[in-house]
């Protein structure tokens, strides 16, 4: 598990006030990227080995409002990797209030420039043993 901070900027707010909802799966993206970089799975690498890794499905459940300069504190959570495939778990919470703002997950492949599926295991070996040690610890 990795825990980043957002600080919500005033143009991620919207005329009540509150975090625009939108906002929220940009931090996911913040925090997945520093959550996977922490692991050694880092877009650079994946590029630099010619695979790429979309989002094939995101869900988000919005639980309290953020407002302008709260610093949002966002778990991650790697809930299950099969070889071709992550899913991702996140918890964001108001650092000051302690209120969960919102709950998420995301799944994630992996394919190669043509769109094939890579199988992680085979093209980045120790990559493999990481993610399946973290799904494991």
């Amino acid at each position: 598990m990795s825990k980043y901070i957002h600080k919500v900027h005033y143009y991620e707010t919207d005329k009540m006030g509150i975090t625009h909802h939108s906002n929220y799966i940009r931090f996911m993206e913040e925090a997945r990227m520093n959550y996977l970089s922490e692991t050694g799975l880092s877009m650079s690498r994946l590029e630099a080995e010619g695979i790429a890794s979309p989002v094939v499905s995101l869900t988000c459940n919005y639980k309290y409002p953020s407002t302008y300069d709260d610093e949002i504190e966002i778990e991650v959570k790697l809930t299950q990797y099969t070889g071709v495939k992550i899913s991702l778990s996140y918890v964001m919470r108001n650092v000051r209030t302690g209120n969960v703002v919102a709950e998420a997950a995301s799944d994630h492949c992996f394919i190669d420039t043509a769109g094939r599926p890579v199988a992680i295991k085979k093209a980045i070996p120790d990559l493999d043993a990481v993610l399946k040690e973290i799904l494991n610890g």
